[in-house]
């Protein structure tokens, strides 16, 4: 087993906290994001502005002490701001690398989707690889390493669908949504005593990260829990209303968020128990549905939630 010490505890449950400071009422979403951190994932939050999306991604980077850039797309933005570029430095006679905004443990990149196609590609090496490539020379980002994305709801002025092959590479898909009532009430009341980022608190540094995410690799998958995961995205690709089911990468990530999930809960090894809470997040925006879902008002939630609870589960003793 892994050894539960209170202080590995305290530390995963004080980021929590931490990050909580900042956006009221949201504590389901903001252990997901720390699952898909966790698990090495990126995170795509889609939502309407204004409930936020950035002041989540702000929060993560101060309570995990992470270095932090953010890059506003826009349609002129282009990929060398994201990757970084070559100049020529007259007296050395080389061409020197300037690094891009990516070279940072937390990447920003707020609404990703109303930028061109070019430029949303450039992040599709670094989000994969940890690397990025310019002319010819492949320069490795620092770890950790996560990119938090947001964008506006698909239809929204000025924004474009991202590709299939970069919704792909993000571990999971969230969305914040309108407080509650109450929650919205202590919202206004905490920010009469200032920015609410101003109390999110250090509470790791890069490196303790680091070492929790080696901790979620080492987690235990037994050959059943294998079968189940394998059948479930298997489903996906089975069921009549989706024309494009998970693919192997979706495979990966729901494993790894299952592993987070188990870290989270002080257990060296996963259980079916793991799966539904983080099975819509980690699938949903990874499905392309045929139309006669769109027709029959059937969503990628509402299949995924089917096919839980079609597949049988497996019985997995400690």
């Amino acid at each position: 087993m892994i050894d539960n010490k209170d202080s590995d505890i305290m530390a995963k449950q004080q980021v929590l906290e931490s990050a909580a400071k900042a956006i009221v009422g949201k504590d389901e979403i903001i252990l997901r994001a720390f699952l898909a951190m966790l698990a090495r994932g990126h995170i795509l939050i889609e939502d309407i502005p204004g409930v936020g999306k950035t002041t989540l991604a702000i929060a993560f980077s101060k309570a995990l002490t992470l270095d932090y850039n953010r890059v506003q797309f826009t349609p002129d933005i282009l990929p060398s701001d994201v990757t970084g570029f070559s100049i020529f430095n007259k007296d050395t006679g080389n061409m020197e690398y300037t690094p891009g905004a990516v070279l940072c443990n937390l990447f920003l990149a707020d609404e990703l989707n109303r930028a061109n196609s070019r430029t949303q590609s450039a992040l599709l090496e670094a989000m994969e690889e940890g690397q990025v490539t310019v002319d010819g020379i492949t320069y490795v980002i620092p770890q950790p390493f996560m990119v938090i994305a947001t964008q506006n709801p698909v239809g929204a002025a000025g924004t474009q669908l991202l590709p299939d092959s970069q919704m792909d590479r993000f571990m999971v898909r969230l969305a914040l949504g309108y407080p509650e009532y109450s929650d919205e009430q202590s919202l206004v009341l905490r920010k009469q005593s200032g920015n609410l980022l101003d109390f999110v608190e250090p509470v790791l540094k890069s490196d303790e990260l680091e070492a929790m995410r080696a901790e979620v690799d080492k987690i235990y998958v037994d050959k059943k829990m294998v079968e189940y995961i394998v059948s479930l995205i298997t489903a996906t690709r089975n069921h009549p209303h989706i024309l494009l089911g998970g693919s192997p990468r979706a495979t990966l990530a729901l494993t790894s968020m299952s592993k987070a999930m188990a870290y989270m809960q002080s257990r060296d090894y996963i259980i079916p128990d793991d799966i539904p809470p983080i099975f819509t997040d980690t699938l949903s925006h990874r499905m392309i549905l045929r139309p006669s879902a769109a027709s029959e008002n059937v969503t990628a939630e509402d299949i995924l939630i089917g096919i839980l609870k079609s597949v049988p589960v497996p019985q997995v003793t400690a």
